[in-house]
């Protein structure tokens, strides 16, 4: 774990400060981007004076399966501490599947538990081989494994697709699959398709766009209430003949015996949403999982043991059973700190701190060097995060500024969770206060930083509060026939500012060979700072002596 002492760079003489304005990304528009229509003077200076280049926050630069798929917190933030990319999503559930390690884990272990009490097992999600949300031979892999651990009865619940494969290509997928579990059904396993429907139709609403989807995918999952049919092949051919619409589109169905449904969800099953995409399975996860659920009536909750494939949103630990774990990341930075004897400070609201922790030190609960590191949690307020949008940036600053100005610490990260988590209530308002709060933080800290002759990089994980309102194909901002916008609440697609501030003559300067750098950029660049050349295989730096 030995660093090499850099021959290019000359260590910074005072501390090296990373600053994470969480969900602060950089949108191609104005119009919904409450960091653009926020007053921040101290941010728009320290951009216009000091050397600035943008970061990829999403896709496979974080290690997600495509470059569709949004960044988050927790994929970011590995990136950021790992310096290298690890696989995220489809690879590492092919990955899990294929080592054993999904079988071993405790939510497989547990749906599998409450399936062998007398539950059904059932398995909800996109059914296709897309690999953009989910893929068929993950359920085939899941179906296999139940058998062989004994489960008697599963029941499939499929979202057609024709989005990210063939738009008529239902049939392609379901009758190989129905001969497929003929083979597998046996005396003692009982398996078979109880409902479907389309996938912009039923079940796979996102970012709040149209909860009316989720209720019908529930009312045919859950309760079994729809139009009935005897096999999914028959409902494809009875829709597309009354219907004429591509798979996406086609109406829901439910697949019955004797006119009662073959599969509904009830007290003592386990159910396994199998996407591994989370915007689309957000929605019907929390239908499964809140107590106090509002977006629509549901019904008698049953009680199930619910497993999302992935944690869809690490922000709200949704869900908090998932069958995947993140990935095995090691050699972070912050453990060849550690080795190296480099002190450091990690802080941040009770929001983000496991983020400039655990996640950051890649997925590790504790620290490296009791002696040399120093974790500080600000309690977060228990309140909707609109109502008190600047949340505790003032308080973390004033710690960081203790920290800095005490002269104990070499390397500092700090996590503003205001533009993330406000930006996630979909408050445009409230966002722009959110920014102005924490414009007011940097202008009190990045002078401290300069006085201790430090360096202070500023950057973010993802977008967010850049884009707050609902989009088209085109990029363009939706509005009604009143003019009126519908809020967004996730995550961007945008790239993130990294901004180095530094005194005068620092003796580096930006790199202009990089093609589309993205987060774990950062961790090289942040060794070259302290002193220190990167290990080989940690993505290139983004600077080079001037």
């Amino acid at each position: 774990m030995k660093l090499e002492k850099s021959s290019r760079f000359k260590p910074c003489s005072g501390p090296v400060v990373t600053i994470v304005l969480d969900g602060v990304g950089i949108s191609p528009r104005e119009d919904g981007d409450a960091v653009k229509t926020a007053r921040t003077p101290a941010l728009d200076k320290l951009m216009a004076t000091y050397p600035m280049t943008a970061l990829r926050a999403h896709g496979t630069a974080v290690g997600m399966p495509s470059d569709e798929d949004m960044g988050n917190s927790e994929v970011g933030h590995n990136a950021f501490g790992a310096g290298r990319v690890f696989a995220q999503g489809a690879k590492l559930v092919a990955e899990s599947i294929a080592t054993g390690h999904l079988w071993q884990g405790h939510a497989w272990q547990e749906v599998v538990a409450t399936a062998k009490q007398g539950g059904t097992l059932h398995f909800i999600g996109l059914f296709s081989d897309g690999n953009v949300h989910s893929h068929i031979d993950h359920l085939k892999a899941m179906l296999e494994q139940a058998k062989k651990e004994g489960v008697v009865k599963v029941r499939l619940h499929v979202m057609l697709d024709g989005r990210d494969v063939g738009e008529t290509s239902a049939l392609d997928y379901v009758d190989p699959f129905e001969v497929y579990l003929d083979n597998l059904r046996s005396a003692d396993f009982d398996v078979a398709i109880a409902s479907g429907g389309g996938r912009m139709k039923f079940t796979m609403d996102r970012y709040e766009a149209d909860w009316s989807m989720v209720q019908r995918g529930w009312d045919i999952h859950v309760k079994g209430e729809g139009r009935q049919f005897a096999s999914a092949h028959e409902a494809i051919v009875t829709y597309r003949n009354e219907s004429n619409v591509i798979d996406q589109d086609l109406p829901g169905f439910v697949i019955a015996k004797d006119g009662k449904p073959v599969g509904q969800i009830v007290d003592g099953d386990a159910v396994v949403f199998f996407n591994f995409r989370g915007d689309r399975a957000i929605e019907i996860s929390r239908a499964f999982t809140e107590d106090n659920f509002t977006p629509f009536a549901r019904g008698p909750l049953p009680k199930v043991t619910y497993a999302g494939m992935m944690q869809y949103d690490g922000d709200t630990k949704l869900p908090p059973r998932f069958l995947v774990q993140p990935p095995a990341i090691d050699r972070t930075m912050g453990e060849y700190l550690a080795k190296n004897g480099v002190s450091q400070y990690a802080i941040s609201e009770t929001q983000k701190f496991g983020h400039v922790t655990y996640f950051w030190n890649g997925n590790r609960s504790g620290k490296f060097d009791e002696a040399l590191e120093t974790y500080v949690e600000i309690p977060s307020d228990v309140v909707p995060f609109e109502q008190r949008p600047w949340m505790k940036c003032a308080e973390i600053t004033d710690a960081l500024i203790d920290a800095i100005r005490s002269g104990k610490y070499r390397y500092l990260r700090v996590n503003y969770a205001n533009g993330d988590m406000v930006g996630h209530t979909g408050n445009f308002e409230a966002a722009i206060t959110a920014m102005q709060g924490l414009d007011l933080q940097l202008a009190r800290l990045i002078p401290v930083i300069l006085e201790a002759n430090g360096i202070a990089i500023i950057t973010a994980d993802h977008g967010n509060a850049d884009e707050m309102y609902e989009l088209d194909k085109k990029g363009n901002v939706i509005r009604n026939a009143e003019g009126r916008t519908k809020a967004k609440t996730s995550h961007t697609l945008n790239p993130v500012p990294f901004v180095l501030v530094s005194g005068a003559n620092p003796g580096f300067k930006l790199r202009s060979d990089l093609a589309a750098p993205g987060l774990s950029n950062a961790a090289a660049t942040i060794l070259n700072l302290l002193g220190f050349e990167a290990p080989d295989d940690y993505d290139p730096s983004l600077i080079e002596p001037a």
